[in-house]
């Protein structure tokens, strides 16, 4: 098991919407891979009760918090409202992952002595040499290639996997590009947090993992996610050129 100094505490944020069956599950299974570990559950008011469920949690687990949000806003002020609380509470180390187990718990130990070997921020890659999607169909692989290669293209970006949504950022990231001027609501968010760090000048790792699609709940990938991400990406561009990325 990956022994971590001391002086790294580790969060986890994880947002939901509607993954009651998932939750439990997920912490449990990462807590396995690495005990000391801590969560910040960061609920968007979800129907299903995932909220509560997550308060039980809390309740039971010392760590296990929860930050409740009034109603959905998108994957993007999710994780930027669970960023802040991050930097709050003093983590050292921040990583997104999904709370649907297509980013697999074994994973999170890699990309934390990704870390702390100096890497800024470190991605989970389905694009680099070891990387696979082993169950999505020839259509979504497509869509998400083509994304990728297009998010490439404009950015003019070496970065494989930028609408991946599993890394771990070191906090002296998170404190130096500007939350407040990430506006990206859906994976778009993604893009657009790994290419204000490379701006910034921080170095990224990317490792090889196997994204696997959920086998409970249901996906909250839609078109206007989709839409979002093709108009954002130029808008990035168009920043960068006039300094303001």
């Amino acid at each position: 098991m990956l022994q971590r100094r001391a002086v790294d505490r580790v969060l986890v944020v994880i947002p939901t919407y509607n993954e009651r069956e998932n939750l439990p599950a997920i912490v449990a299974a990462s807590q396995s891979h690495l005990p000391d570990l801590d969560f910040l559950i960061v609920d968007d008011n979800s129907p299903d009760g995932t909220g509560e469920l997550a308060d039980r949690l809390a309740d039971e687990l010392p760590y296990v918090r929860v930050l409740h949000r009034l109603q959905k806003e998108g994957l993007g002020p999710a994780y930027l409202a669970g960023f802040r609380r991050a930097l709050a509470d003093g983590a050292d180390l921040v990583l997104e992952m999904d709370c649907d187990f297509s980013h697999d718990p074994a994973d999170v130990p890699r990309l934390i002595a990704s870390a702390e070997r100096g890497a800024d921020l470190v991605l989970g890659s389905r694009y680099v040499d070891g990387g696979s999607i082993p169950n999505w169909g020839m259509v979504r692989r497509a869509i998400s290639r083509g994304g990728n290669l297009y998010a490439q293209a404009i950015l003019q970006s070496r970065i494989r996997d930028l609408t991946g949504g599993f890394k771990c950022f070191r906090r002296r990231v998170l404190e130096t590009i500007d939350l407040d001027a990430i506006d990206s609501k859906g994976y778009a968010f993604q893009i657009e947090t790994t290419y204000r760090v490379v701006r910034a000048g921080f170095t990224v790792a990317e490792i090889p993992i196997a994204f696997t699609e959920r086998e409970q709940g249901t996906s909250k990938m839609s078109r206007a996610i989709v839409f979002e991400a093709a108009w954002k990406v130029p808008l990035l561009r168009i920043d960068a050129r006039r300094g303001r990325v």
